[in-house]
């Protein structure tokens, strides 16, 4: 593992290729609190896409989120029920019946 610098001089290790600084990464506040359900790569995903708001959110279907670098499968259920308890689902979903 390479020991890696920030442009704000933390030193880190990571055995993925990806450059984002974890002590940085810990001081960072999501854009919105309905993020905090999901991990730092998925709300990393879903800030580089432009979703800033669960609205924008519900606009996106599973499988677009799912394509997002960063985003994996287990985020799909925390967001859906966000969106739920908003009367929200993602694109192309089907409101539960009975």
């Amino acid at each position: 593992m390479p020991l890696r610098t920030c442009p704000q001089g933390h030193k880190f290790n990571k055995t993925s290729d990806c450059p984002t600084c974890p002590v940085c990464e810990a001081g960072r506040k999501p854009v919105a609190d309905w993020m905090l359900v999901v991990g730092a790569p998925a709300r990393r995903a879903l800030e580089s896409a432009g979703i800033k708001t669960l609205k924008q959110l519900a606009a996106w279907s599973r499988k677009d989120l799912l394509s997002l670098h960063g985003f994996g499968p287990s985020s799909i259920p925390r967001l859906s029920k966000v969106l739920e308890a908003e009367g929200l689902s993602f694109k192309n979903s089907h409101p539960k019946t009975g």
